[in-house]
């Protein structure tokens, strides 16, 4: 039973390690999904941006309220080239887009539908967030707040 277990958890151990977040100062690998009108958009599409990632759900409560911030973050500095890529790890189409509208969200939304990118990028909490600079390299993760904002501001 015990070499069961150990064999268990080395397989397990070897297959988790293969997909994980992507490291600091690395490109992001590419992300095509479809808006909440059915068209797709592409993670490429918005290079020569600073762009936050943002994975996130209408059930999240923590998320709900990163909205507000980040609703007002993308007011202040979209026009100097910042964007926001929210992908939604929701069950349903419906309750996103109902938080969407709720919420006043206007920067662009995804959703990952069967959670396909979420569990590539081994994302365990919402929200998680992900700063990209204008080349396209993940810069920092989880920032909130006043950092967030200081962090924008020096990348655009």
């Amino acid at each position: 039973m015990k070499k069961q277990l150990l064999l268990l958890f080395f397989i397990t151990s070897i297959f988790t390690t293969s997909i994980a977040q992507p490291p600091m100062d690395s490109y992001v690998p590419t992300i095509t999904l479809k808006n909440e009108k059915d068209s797709l958009i592409s993670l490429a599409s918005l290079k020569g941006k600073v762009v936050l990632i943002d994975f996130w759900a209408s059930w999240c409560g923590p998320c709900r309220q990163a909205n507000k911030h980040l609703r007002k973050l993308y007011s202040k500095y979209k026009e100097q080239g910042f964007e926001i890529f929210s992908i939604s790890a929701d069950y349903s189409k419906a309750p996103w887009k109902q938080a969407i509208k709720a919420d006043k969200i206007t920067w662009l939304q995804v959703y990952d539908e069967g959670g396909i990118v979420a569990n590539k990028w081994r994302i365990n909490y919402l929200p998680t967030t992900f700063l990209l600079n204008r080349e396209g390299k993940i810069v920092a993760a989880d920032l909130d707040g006043k950092e967030l904002d200081k962090r924008i501001k020096s990348l655009l």
